[in-house]
């Protein structure tokens, strides 16, 4: 057994233990992870400063997750409607996710699939192959998005056949993994999952980091591992109440994120999932994020926000609106500082 496997098997999960950690009501973390199952490795665990912070928030069950909300779904993008072969989601015309895992280092209170905690999906040696064979099957693929759960939670050689098979389909272009291991179980990326990585690029990685916190020396050395193999890293964000909806502390998780050598990617709107009303923020709270980030940041610090619409409508990206008015062929756009320039357009 690797040394992450150790971690892992040593993850908190006892509701007791949990409960007198932070002097929590047993009964309640009980009823909540019945319904919600918690797991945290003890490396996050010790990265909570205090009780509610926002590493608490985002790995702590708490009984708001059982309250009801006519807004909310289980299945909030509508993939099992999109779910043509086991383990596949195919949304859009020329990529798909390919689902290889049903496990997570830390189940995140926010997470999309929090269905797949109720009646976790079957995903076996069979499944799988039947998605790849899907994936063959469709020359419209170009592009595959291995997910789950966490891939990376896969033993090294399970997930080197699964990228073997689909590195030698001649219409994927290229591969994508999305994990949280750099941020919750950080010794995964080690030597050996590494070597085995750089033998099927073009792949690329997008990693999510949610707080400036989570980016440690342990999780700056597990992405400068992958970054070094010419991985390219992109992270994704989601816009948690209480953990990061807060235009300072979006700022200097994407300078972090980029010193590492991660590209900000998307900053997500909460999705719509049952049991996570209390993480909602307004779409304006995102909207003056990215107001506050544009100009007054790198360029390269700044991520797309974006909704996954509602019943497998895909992302749309929101931007603050520039525009002031238009006259004729001269439009009117306020910068970043709030100040009015006029732009002559070419006629058609």
């Amino acid at each position: 057994m690797e040394q992450w496997q150790k971690s892992l098997e040593n993850a908190l999960t006892d509701a007791s233990e949990l409960a007198e950690m932070f002097r929590l009501s047993e009964e309640t973390v009980r009823r909540v992870a019945s319904v919600f199952p918690f797991r945290i490795t003890r490396y996050y665990l010790s990265l909570i400063r205090a009780k509610g912070d926002p590493i608490y928030r985002q790995c702590v069950p708490d009984e708001r997750e059982l309250q009801e909300s006519g807004d909310l779904m289980d299945d909030p993008l509508g993939e099992e409607d999109l779910t043509p072969a086991p383990c596949v989601v195919h949304r859009y015309p020329d990529h798909c996710l390919l689902l290889v895992s049903n496990c997570c280092a830390c189940y995140c209170r926010f997470c999309t699939r929090k269905r797949k905690f109720r009646t976790p999906m079957c995903v076996d040696d069979s499944s799988v192959r039947r998605g790849i064979e899907y994936i063959a099957s469709n020359p419209a693929i170009h592009d595959v998005l291995v997910s789950g759960g966490d891939p990376l939670l896969l033993e090294t050689d399970h997930l080197e056949d699964i990228l073997r098979r689909l590195r030698a389909i001649g219409h994927v272009d290229f591969i994508r993994i999305g994990t949280r291991t750099p941020c919750v179980l950080p010794e995964r990326i080690n030597r050996r999952l590494v070597s085995m990585l750089k033998k099927y690029h073009p792949l690329y990685i997008n990693v999510h980091f949610n707080h400036p916190d989570e980016i440690t020396p342990e999780s700056a050395a597990a992405l400068t591992r992958l970054a070094d193999a010419g991985i390219p890293l992109g992270s994704q964000t989601v816009l948690l109440r209480g953990v990061n909806d807060d235009p300072e502390v979006i700022r200097s998780l994407m300078r972090k994120l980029l010193s590492v050598r991660v590209k900000p990617y998307y900053l997500f709107q909460s999705d719509l999932i049952y049991g996570t009303e209390h993480f909602r923020t307004p779409l304006s709270v995102g909207l003056d994020i990215m107001k506050r980030l544009r100009g007054w940041t790198s360029g390269m610090a700044v991520p797309h926000f974006a909704i996954d619409l509602p019943c497998g409508g895909g992302k749309v990206p929101l931007v603050p609106d520039y525009l002031e008015k238009v006259e004729g062929r001269v439009y009117t756009f306020r910068n970043f500082r709030g100040v009015p320039y006029r732009y002559p357009d070419i006629e058609e």
